[in-house]
C-alpha cells in the first residue's frame, strides 16, 4: 500500500509515521499493495485531527477522528475504516472482485448490512437555476445538511453541504 502522510499546521513525528504504517497494515490485507492511502494530520487549538482516505479500484473509503493526541485519533480512524469495510464486506467484494476479504480482523464476528433500506424517495424541482449562495441560504432555511440545486453558472446539478468544521462544501459533476 502506498502511504502519503501530510501535516497541516504541524509536522508529524517519525514515530507517528511508523505507527500509521503499522496500523494501515490491517487495511492493506483487504486491498493489497496497489491501494493508496492518504493520511492528513491537523493540529487545532483544542484537538488533533487525523483523516485517512484509501483509494482502490475506483472506490474511496474515508474516516476522520478528533482526539487530544494524534496517535489516539489515528487509532480511531483506522478502527472506523475497518468497521466501514467489514459492514459492507459483501458489496465491496463484488466491486473489487477479490477474495482478499476472507480474513476477519481480530476474530470479531462480521455484521454485514445485506440491503440498503431506502425509506423515502423525494423528487426535487430543478426548474429555477440558483447560484451557490442562494442554495446555501435555502439549505439553511430548510434546516438540512445538504441541498441539491441547478447551478445558474454551469447549468449542471450541484450539491451544497454543511461540513463538520462549520464551513460549506460544493459538489460538482466531473465530466471527463
Amino acid at each position: 500500500m502506498k502511504i502519503t502522510i501530510t501535516g497541516r499546521k504541524c509536522t508529524p513525528r517519525e514515530s507517528f509515521k511508523v505507527r500509521a504504517e503499522k496500523k494501515l497494515a490491517k487495511i492493506e490485507r483487504f486491498f493489497g499493495e496497489e491501494a493508496e492511502a492518504k493520511i492528513t494530520a491537523t493540529v487545532e487549538k483544542s484537538a488533533k485531527i487525523v483523516e485517512i482516505t484509501v483509494a482502490h479500484g475506483g472506490m474511496i473509503f474515508r474516516a476522520e477522528e478528533r482526539a487530544e493526541d494524534l496517535e489516539d485519533a489515528l487509532d480511531g480512524c483506522v478502527d472506523s475504516l475497518v468497521r466501514q469495510i467489514r459492514k459492507n464486506k459483501t458489496r465491496i467484494e463484488k466491486r473489487l472482485r477479490s477474495g482478499a476479504f476472507d480474513a476477519d480482523i481480530d476474530g470479531e464476528p462480521v455484521l454485514e448490512e445485506l440491503d440498503f433500506n431506502v425509506v423515502r424517495t423525494k423528487k426535487i424541482p430543478l426548474n429555477k437555476p440558483q447560484d451557490v449562495d442562494e442554495a446555501i441560504l435555502q439549505m439553511n432555511l430548510l434546516g438540512h445538511q445538504f441541498y441539491v440545486f441547478l447551478n445558474a453558472a454551469t447549468s449542471q446539478i450541484n450539491v451544497v453541504y454543511r461540513r463538520k468544521d462549520g464551513g460549506y462544501g460544493l459538489i460538482e459533476p466531473d465530466t471527463m
